[in-house]
């Protein structure tokens, strides 16, 4: 099993969970109860808030702060600087499932994640959802409880369900 690669000045919560084979950076800091899965990239200066959940094999860049019960599914990308807010949840699925249309459960072959990817300077308002496949430009902003279906251009602001500019 491939060992975390935690960087000496990173701090990591007793109480969080973070799989073998995790990077995390430079000045980095995960809160309790978070869990970060195999495979993730931590970049340095991030903070991890209480209760967040970090996909296998996710990508998080530089200076980012991630608000406490935020959801971030594999295979998701987040450049520099990327703020989200508490609660928000970036999906992989556009159309999940539990079982095939036989009744037979729904593994892990039977459908191939999406991806949501967040520019950098990018910030997602408390509670939004980003419906992956979708792609945020760079120091877009998303509103509280906004749900993003469609790509959102740089410096844009969004709002709303489904959410549009302003």
């Amino acid at each position: 099993m491939a060992s975390s690669m935690i960087d000496s000045t990173a701090w990591v919560s007793e109480l969080a969970i973070v799989e073998p084979g995790v990077t995390i950076g430079a000045n980095s800091k995960v809160w309790e109860f978070s869990k970060v899965r195999a495979g993730a990239i931590i970049g340095s200066g991030v903070t991890i808030g209480m209760g967040v959940y970090i996909g296998p094999g996710v990508v998080i860049g530089r200076n980012c702060k991630i608000q406490n019960y935020a959801l971030i599914y594999d295979p998701a990308e987040i450049g520099d600087g990327v703020f989200i807010g508490p609660g928000a949840i970036l999906t992989n699925d556009k159309r999940p499932s539990a079982i095939l249309s036989d009744g037979e459960i729904k593994g892990a072959s039977d459908w191939s994640p999406s991806k949501v990817i967040l520019g950098d300077g990018a910030s997602l308002g408390a509670g939004s959802i980003c419906v992956a496949p979708v792609k945020l430009g760079s120091h877009a902003l998303v509103g509280a409880g906004a749900v993003v279906t469609h790509d959102v251009p740089p410096s844009s602001v969004v709002v709303g369900v489904p959410a549009k500019s302003r």
